[in-house]
């Protein structure tokens, strides 16, 4: 099924599922999907209630097409199997667990064979090398350890590419800033506004983050846009790429993006067969290229399979550049239960940060503030202006913002430019929004 490797493919080190053909990786995962749900539908009584109650067997599966004919899985079937009702092998077999924060329900529970946890690695290690680390580099791993998948994730990949291993996990800013000049890192594993928050720290510090030893950052967890990558490269003078993936689907490592093209995450489609469906009406199936929200199926995983996973994730598929048989994901737009629906229109907080870093003066860091004073629902954008940007430039700026929000998102809303430093920074993942209609 493989193709075999050509000598430059070899030399970088890559697996042979990088370099199959479409053709090929379409045959891989219908006999994989096959195995995949019939193993389902054997081993995890949800997965068997579910199907016989939407009356489809795993021998209806005779095409990929025929995916469309199964339930999708969301999170609460996870949090209604709380804690191992969805594992489909015997504990003894169970090699780790990971878990949700569960701050909105019940945690997610997943759970990894000793061969998932080395697929898991193997994939975040092509995520890790396609973005430019290679075997050799430091890497300073500033992704939370825990449950959380991010830290033990982010590090099993960088220690099967054959880096060095700086494990640091996240927070502690200024112990960052203090191994990234004492152990002259290559590459640092974090989120983007965790990223921002270290160099804006630095620059506090009297510190210039582009003469860091600093070459690659490789950033997930939270949707980020152009134009952060645009502040965080000049910022620090290195190639940011993006990486994607979510506890219950594996981890960090489901697509990975090229620090040659950087122009969004491949999907593995070896381990991976992903859906596009309708945000709004789910029996829609999207074509490649059509926006909406991003499902998948894991094709290889024992201890916890997946089908047809509800990520509530907002991309497209397109055709694959770096890695030619594996399709791309766009950069993810805002997810659909991230949406604020603010008088009839839409609004995702990656579209304030796409136009707020235009306007000059206005800095990345913000919070979107939901009200309802009157009956009616407002929404307030608080920005912190730049160092440089005096009150009467703040002032024009936010009349600027204000503008283009009302012309590409089509709301109106009040602009609120604070001072440098009065936001709350990022240690992890950033809470960009705060509704306070129920307070």
């Amino acid at each position: 099924m493989t193709e075999t490797l050509s000598t430059a493919d070899a030399t970088l080190g890559l697996d042979p599922e990088e370099t199959m053909s479409r053709d090929q990786i379409e045959a891989l995962q219908l006999e994989r999907l096959q195995d995949t749900v019939s193993y389902a539908y054997e081993r995890v009584p949800l997965y068997r209630e579910k199907y016989d109650a939407a009356g489809v067997h795993p021998s209806d599966l005779k095409e990929l097409s025929d995916l469309a004919k199964f339930p999708f899985t969301d999170k609460e079937d996870l949090r209604r199997s709380y804690p191992f009702g969805m594992f489909a092998v015997p504990q003894e077999q169970v090699a780790r667990i990971h878990a949700s924060s569960g701050t909105t329900g019940r945690a997610t529970v997943v759970g990894y064979t000793q061969q998932d946890l080395d697929d898991w690695a193997k994939l975040g290690a092509r995520c890790l090398r396609i973005a430019g680390v290679t075997p050799g580099m430091k890497v300073h791993n500033a992704y939370g350890y825990g449950l959380f998948t991010g830290g033990l994730g982010a590090h099993g990949a960088a220690e099967r590419l054959g880096t060095t291993v700086i494990p640091m996990s996240g927070g502690q800013t200024e112990k960052q800033i203090t191994l990234i000049q004492d152990f002259q890192p290559d590459a640092i594993l974090c989120t983007p506004t965790y990223l921002l928050t270290i160099g804006d720290a630095m620059q506090r510090a009297g510190l210039d983050p582009r003469k860091t030893s600093l070459k690659v950052g490789v950033l997930g967890a939270e949707p980020w846009t152009e134009e952060m990558r645009h502040e965080l490269e000049e910022m620090f003078a290195i190639d940011a790429c993006d990486i994607y993936g979510l506890s219950e689907v594996m981890g960090p490592g489901v697509a990975g993006e090229s620090g040659q093209t950087k122009d969004g995450c491949h999907i593995w489609e070896d381990h991976f067969r992903p859906e596009i469906v309708d945000a709004f009406d789910d029996t829609k199936i999207l074509g490649d290229g059509e926006h909406g929200e991003i499902v998948f199926t894991a094709l290889t995983k024992q201890a916890l399979p997946i089908i047809r996973y509800r990520t509530h994730d907002l991309t497209r598929l397109l055709p694959g550049t770096a890695r030619p048989g594996h399709r791309r994901m766009g950069r993810i737009t805002g997810r659909s239960d991230d949406m604020i629906i603010l008088r009839g229109v839409n609004l995702f907080p990656s579209q304030i940060e796409e136009l707020a870093l235009t306007v000059a003066g206005l800095s990345p860091h913000f919070q979107l503030e939901i009200t309802r004073p009157d009956r009616m629902d407002e929404l307030a954008v608080r920005i912190e202006r730049r160092d440089d940007c005096t009150a009467d430039r703040a002032l024009a700026a936010a009349g600027e913002l204000q503008r283009l929000i009302k012309i590409h998102v089509g709301s109106s809303c009040r602009i609120d430019v604070v001072d440098p430093e009065s936001l709350p920074r990022s240690v992890g993942k950033l809470k960009r929004i705060h509704d306070l209609r129920t307070q």
